[in-house]
């Protein structure tokens, strides 16, 4: 079942990847929420413009206003990829608008950087809110989301680096996660009380 944390505003922005977790968000808080689609375009090929199709074509079947940007600088040698395009990406959320913008973090994203940061001593959860974002979905299982899409018939596409490992957070949920619910196969129970005790 899709929780929400919180209170979410009536008026509001949802970053829109175009891939399952987004997609069930904005399908349902569009539902009972006016809501603008901000989706980003990391220039990075085939994947990406085929995720900004589909997000125009969800977005103009149902109405909903929306704001496309595209990344058309080259990103710098040496840099992690990821925190790169995030940052590009949320500078581009944060110039666009003055909602609050709605994430689609998960119960999973709580967990996997929950480990990340514990193996780095510094354990950390990710918060409900911070400054203009807000993250409603932290206590709803990713499970959860994809039986939405499938249950609703909303359409998404699956990004083809999410299985890459070279990427740490790839790393985390492929390789690491499964030995993690061999030791501690209640870790996600464990982890959603600590989200709901902050609320």
């Amino acid at each position: 079942m899709i929780r929400i944390l919180g209170a979410v505003p009536q008026k509001v922005s949802i970053a829109v990847s175009g891939g399952v977790d987004s997609m069930a968000v904005l399908d349902f808080l569009r539902r009972t929420r006016e809501v603008t689609v901000l989706h980003f375009n990391h220039g990075t090929g085939a994947h990406a413009d085929k995720a900004t199709r589909l997000v125009k074509e969800y977005a103009d079947k149902h109405n909903l206003q929306s704001k496309f940007g595209w990344n058309t600088d080259l990103m710098p040698e040496g840099v992690s990829s990821e925190a790169w395009w995030r940052k590009k990406r949320y500078d581009w959320f944060e110039t666009t608008t003055n909602l609050p913008i709605i994430t689609a973090h998960h119960l999973g994203d709580v967990v996997e950087n929950w480990i990340f940061t514990s193996l780095n001593g510094n354990p950390f959860l990710i918060p409900r809110k911070r400054d203009q974002y807000i993250r409603p979905f932290l206590s709803t299982d990713k499970d959860d989301l994809i039986k939405w899409c499938t249950r609703k018939g909303v359409p998404f596409v699956e990004d083809v680096t999410n299985v890459d490992t070279r990427y740490r957070r790839n790393y985390i949920r492929h390789v690491m996660m499964p030995h993690v619910e061999q030791i501690n196969p209640g870790i996600k129970k464990t982890i959603k009380k600590k989200i709901l005790a902050l609320q």
